[in-house]
């Protein structure tokens, strides 16, 4: 009977620092490279950055982000959205994040191809925007 609590107990203990373990993971945020925005988080292989306000609408800012954030002649996936309303940065990004995106980015070695694309809601490129 003693060893029976005994191993019960020991499962919950090993069962506590896993959780724990787990919920600490998916609330630390990616370090981003020395000049880089800051990065909210991942989804798979898509990053989530945050850009600068006054750099929104700015795409040689966006190329140097990229020179910085995508490893050359390597698969690359970048979300770009602003935060206005200084919401507090998660993953999943709150509505108030989700809502300013600003630019897509995705680069694949499998294909070929690199796109970049402004928001439609920035009226920057009204022909290639999403």
């Amino acid at each position: 009977m003693k060893r029976r609590t005994i191993t019960r107990c020991l499962r919950a203990v090993a069962f506590g620092l896993v959780w724990c373990c787990a919920a600490q993971a998916q609330d630390e945020r990616p370090a981003p490279p020395p000049g880089a925005w800051p990065l909210a988080g991942r989804q798979g292989i898509i990053q989530f950055v945050i850009v600068p306000l006054a750099q929104a609408r700015d795409r040689a800012a966006y190329a140097e982000q990229l020179d910085l954030l995508c490893e050359p002649q390597m698969t690359c996936f970048i979300n770009f959205f602003t935060n206005s309303a200084n919401a507090a940065v998660t993953m999943p990004l709150p509505d108030a994040i989700a809502n300013e995106a600003t630019a897509l980015f995705r680069r694949s070695t499998k294909q070929g191809a690199e796109l970049f694309r402004w928001s439609c809601r920035l009226g920057l490129d009204d022909g290639n925007c999403f």
